[in-house]
């Protein structure tokens, strides 16, 4: 298989690979796999149906590959030794089961617990009702009576605004001494560069004094499922975060499940994401293929 650079040219082919699997894991999302290509060194091989993913950094691996699943000689595939070479990371449960199905004793898995996906109820989100939400009611309450705020949907004449308030919320955070956020800083930039180019982005702002303070990055992952790729907001603003994920959600109709992606094992990070009392989880495993 030859591997390439992820490309814009193929976005359109890549996502109806993706809209035939059978699970919804953000990884996978081209929003994702492109505007983090750089920071991970992904590239991507087309074959026999299916779009395999090759990751470098920090370390060489697969990711599963996308495609319509059913009918795949699993057992003829794995005798490539390109692919026997390189263990997997982000193996969506389902798509384990039928390795683990198709390739008896030869499957070894690992739990990569960091990788998995928080999925929430949307009705729960927007609602926030009850004694579980009481802390990010309370919060969202605060932040509408306190500030003159507007909210509106991200188009491309207000993503250099969007660009600005994540410059301020980089010099705040001090992007460029922790390596993960400025990696993450850089992917922002590329997505919201390329606002234009990426089919199915949205997005929303909260303005207060009519300029940006907290934003959103989303798309639909499938017909019932947001996924939201990138949520900030400036500290000074009490209750800002709840704000922009209780008004973008309520919002954006038709969706039953969001899902806010992994925590990657960021203990401050699973706390956060914990709070919210997720629903469920999208379960991804390390496999080697023996």
């Amino acid at each position: 298989m030859l591997f390439e650079p992820i490309s814009l040219s193929y976005q359109d082919a890549y996502i109806r690979h993706f809209s035939a699997v059978r699970f919804a894991a953000s990884d996978y999302s081209f929003i994702n796999l492109w505007g983090w290509a750089e920071e991970y060194g992904l590239s991507w091989a087309w074959d026999n149906g299916l779009v395999w993913i090759r990751q470098e950094i920090p370390m060489p691996c697969l990711w599963a590959p996308v495609g319509d699943w059913e009918g795949v000689a699993w057992a003829a595939v794995f005798d490539n030794p390109q692919i026997q070479e390189l263990p997997f990371n982000r193996v969506p449960e389902e798509l384990l089961f039928q390795w683990v199905a198709n390739l008896p004793g030869r499957v070894k898995v690992e739990e990569a617990r960091e990788h998995w996906d928080y999925l929430y109820s949307v009705p729960e989100l927007v609602d926030l009702a009850g004694n579980k939400f009481h802390n990010k009611k309370n919060l969202l309450t605060q932040f509408k009576k306190k500030y003159r705020f507007g909210y509106q949907e991200v188009t491309p004449s207000l993503v250099p605004r969007v660009l600005a308030m994540q410059e301020v919320w980089c010099t705040w955070r001090d992007c460029e001494s922790v390596e993960t956020l400025a990696s993450e800083n850089r992917v922002i930039k590329r997505v919201l560069q390329a606002w234009e180019d990426l089919t199915g982005i949205m997005g929303a702002v909260i303005n207060v004094e009519d300029e940006p303070k907290a934003f959103t990055v989303a798309e639909a992952l499938r017909e019932d499922m947001l996924l939201v790729h990138f949520e900030k907001g400036l500290p000074e603003f009490a209750g800002i975060y709840q704000a922009i994920n209780q008004m973008f959600l309520e919002h954006s109709n038709g969706f039953s499940l969001v899902n806010r992606e992994q925590d990657l094992g960021d203990e401050g990070l699973r706390k956060s994401k914990l709070s919210y009392n997720p629903s469920s989880y999208v379960r991804k495993y390390r496999v080697r293929i023996t």
